[in-house]
Formats: structure tokens, sequence, C-alpha cells
């Protein structure tokens, strides 16, 4: 398991996105859809449609890292929104939650 630093930004993209994007493109998704800078050394967490798969966007300084997650036989990832509909602010804590699917839209 990777464990990100304290006071490191975690930022949960509740809308499922397509997952033949690569780097380049959750990048862009990251700067245009929710307007945060992939740069900036933030982590990204998307899911897929059926919430059974995690990819992870983060930038660790000399470039982006994506990490690719199959959950487990009935692991599920629950990204709900809150406030904002197309992201959220989330703690380590949360990111092993991993049980229903609740967002039915899709970014991108």
């Amino acid at each position: 398991m990777i464990i990100p630093a304290q006071g490191l930004r975690i930022v949960l993209a509740v809308r499922p996105v397509d997952f033949r994007c690569g780097h380049d493109a959750l990048a862009g998704l990251v700067q245009n859809t929710l307007g945060l800078d992939p740069h900036s050394g933030l982590i990204v967490v998307f899911r897929s449609k059926r919430a059974d798969r995690l990819k992870i966007l983060l930038w660790d300084g000399t470039g982006l890292v994506l990490v690719y997650k199959r959950l487990g036989r009935d692991g599920r990832a629950e990204l709900e929104a809150s406030g904002r509909t197309d992201c959220r602010d989330a703690s380590c804590g949360e990111l092993t939650q991993t049980r229903q699917p609740v967002s039915r839209g899709a970014l991108g």
C-alpha cells in the first residue's frame, strides 16, 4: 500500500472516467473539468463505471505517476459528492472504504 505524506491533498473525482485514458488525458480532465492543477502535487483518484477499478494520478516532482488498482472480488469504489459535483477532498482513511458505487454520470 502506498501511503501519502501527511498534509498531501487527495481529491476524489466522483464521476466515473473512461479507463482507456492515460496520464495526459487524465491530467487534462483534472485541469479542464475539475479546475485543478495536476502538477501541483495533489493526488486525484478516479473510478471506473462499474466502480471496481481505480486510477490514481499524482505528480511526484519529476513527472506524472499513474497507479491502476483493480479492487477485490466484491470491492466497489464509493466516491460520494459533497458540495461540488465533480470532485471533493478526501482523507487517506476514506480510500480504504470501497463498497457501493454512488455516481452514475461520466466525466469527459
